[in-house]
């Protein structure tokens, strides 16, 4: 039976898997692979391309579909053999195309998440990437981990409230007194409202958090992982 003309056919389903992240001209890059079944047994693919201080698809860019296989493994495999190098020539091609509006603030919620990501990514070192194991003697590196830890649950509950709510917040936090990314004193401002945030969240001491994590160590490091690496709440 044919579609009357004023049914739309049918988009096919769509399929995800992250390719890490791409750092180009300052900003960080979560990197996709994109891949759907499109007529028989014919599989497409491409990269797609979205902030990492960005929750929109609004933001994304990709590439055009450049994988087309018998079957998604094979595309799986083409994918595995992209290098760095390349990541960053499609990316640099994505955003060529797509002309982003340069002159658009980032969203303020954004640029908290995109803070606090990278000073939670500089306590916490190399524990994440490399499954290292932490020792209850290592407490100047268990005093690092608990203070990414902290500024985790910080950008967590950021993450929670609507954007246009948290700007009314900061304003209020900040007594109506704006907050300008591009000056000086953007991380002062910053670290106020943070630590604001952070006084009223019900943390565990040091103590009681270290205790849990020796106990629980790759249930934090899966916690880390979805939150910075996948860049979705846990």
């Amino acid at each position: 039976m044919k579609a009357s003309p004023s049914q739309k056919p049918l988009t096919p389903r769509e399929r995800r898997r992250s390719l890490g992240f791409l750092e180009t001209n300052g900003a960080s890059w979560a990197c996709f692979l994109a891949t759907f079944q499109a007529t028989g047994s014919t599989w497409h693919g491409y990269i797609a391309f979205r902030p990492s201080h960005s929750e929109l698809s609004s933001d994304e860019v990709r590439t055009t579909h450049i994988f087309l296989e018998n079957s998604e493994a094979q595309i799986h495999d083409k994918a595995r053999g992209l290098g760095r190098p390349l990541l960053n020539g499609l990316l640099d091609s994505a955003l060529h195309t797509k002309t982003l509006q340069k002159d658009e603030p980032t969203p303020l919620r954004g640029q908290f998440k995109a803070l606090l990501n990278t000073n939670s990514a500089e306590l916490a070192g190399d524990w994440l990437d490399e499954h290292i194991e932490i020792s209850k003697g290592e407490l100047e590196r268990l005093r690092s981990l608990y203070e990414s830890y902290r500024i985790d649950q910080v950008c967590h509950f950021i993450l929670l409230v609507d954007a246009d709510d948290f700007g009314r917040a900061v304003d209020r936090i900040l007594e109506r007194e704006r907050i300008d990314f591009r000056t000086k004193d953007r991380v002062q401002f910053a670290r106020i409202v943070i630590d604001y945030i952070e006084s009223l969240l019900p943390l565990p001491d040091f103590k009681s958090w270290a205790q849990d994590f020796l106990a629980h160590p790759e249930s934090y490091r899966l916690y880390t992982h979805t939150l910075h690496r996948e860049g979705r709440l846990p």
